[in-house]
């Protein structure tokens, strides 16, 4: 896609440097219509990168929760490390000490038989328990 793009826009350029030394055209419409094609595209990647994509990660599997025995503070804790907070944010965000966080992690880490933070976000995506 990005190769016809690069391809394209050469050929373009390339016209309208024949246009301009042919004296066909001025250089402000040559310049305009560059400007227009790079507006047209950019338009065109930003619908495509604001769709959501054709693989939506899915509902949460609240069955799987239940089975894996997390609790409803400890899936509050997974989906705040999932956001890349650290156990102090966490903490500071749902009015708990440190220490309990790290009890609700440690837990998290062996329900979902992770040794990593990163690990079990992964397993619970995985799961679909947890989605992104």
């Amino acid at each position: 896609m990005f190769s016809a793009l690069i391809i394209a826009l050469l050929a373009l350029f390339k016209l309208s440097s024949y246009a301009y030394f042919s004296g066909d055209t001025s250089i402000e419409i040559i310049l305009s219509g560059i400007a227009l094609v790079f507006f047209f595209v950019g338009l065109y990647i930003n619908r495509k990168t604001i769709r959501p994509s054709a693989d939506p990660s899915g509902p949460i599997d609240l069955k799987k929760v239940e089975q894996l025995g997390i609790s409803k503070r400890e899936y509050e804790v997974l989906v705040h490390i999932s956001k890349g907070l650290s156990n102090k944010e966490i903490a500071n965000t749902l009015f708990v000490s440190e220490s309990t966080i790290k009890t609700h992690v440690s837990n998290l880490l062996l329900k979902l038989d992770a040794k990593r933070r990163t690990q079990a976000i992964q397993k619970a995506i995985d799961l679909q328990i947890l989605s992104i």
